[in-house]
């Protein structure tokens, strides 16, 4: 009876080489590290652009944690560079931060556009963006940027 080669799945295999799979689960841990503060950073710009300021107790209560979460996070957020804030004060971005809220934007709404497109409800279409932008590459944003305007080309103007 031949041997198989364990790196190499078999017919009834779903399991790809160990190498390919630890590229994808290290592409997956990177996205989870920067979906927070992306969150975070994007909320920062949302208040800023519709109320002209962003403070702390505000972010806490859109993202429902306690101030003292977000405390931690505008501290991590300002050693990243990202923010510019002082105790009891609103927060603002730097121009890091702000590129940074541009580009989650961006990718959040090419990914709304395409679920909508495919006949995703409105609800579960809003859901899935917020977790899926920070996961999708850009291989596949223009991917669903062509499909979405396939589907629906009023969607992309």
């Amino acid at each position: 009876m031949p041997t198989r080669d364990p790196n190499q799945p078999s017919s009834g295999d779903q399991l790809i080489a160990p190498d390919a799979h630890a590229r994808q689960h290290e592409r997956v841990r990177q996205a989870h590290q920067t979906e927070l503060i992306e969150d975070y950073v994007e909320l920062i710009a949302d208040l800023i652009d519709t109320k002209g300021e962003a403070r702390a107790v505000e972010v806490a209560r859109r993202l429902g944690v306690r101030q003292g979460t977000v405390g931690k996070m505008v501290a991590r957020l300002r050693e990243q560079g990202l923010i510019h804030s002082e105790p009891y004060r609103a927060i603002h971005l730097t121009d890091e931060g702000r590129r940074m809220a541009e580009d989650s934007r961006a990718r959040h709404a090419v990914v709304l556009r395409f679920l909508r497109a495919i006949g995703v409800s409105e609800e579960t279409a809003m859901t899935d963006a917020e977790g899926i932008e920070h996961h999708v590459s850009e291989e596949t944003l223009r991917a669903f940027r062509d499909v979405a305007a396939k589907l629906d080309p009023e969607s992309s103007r």
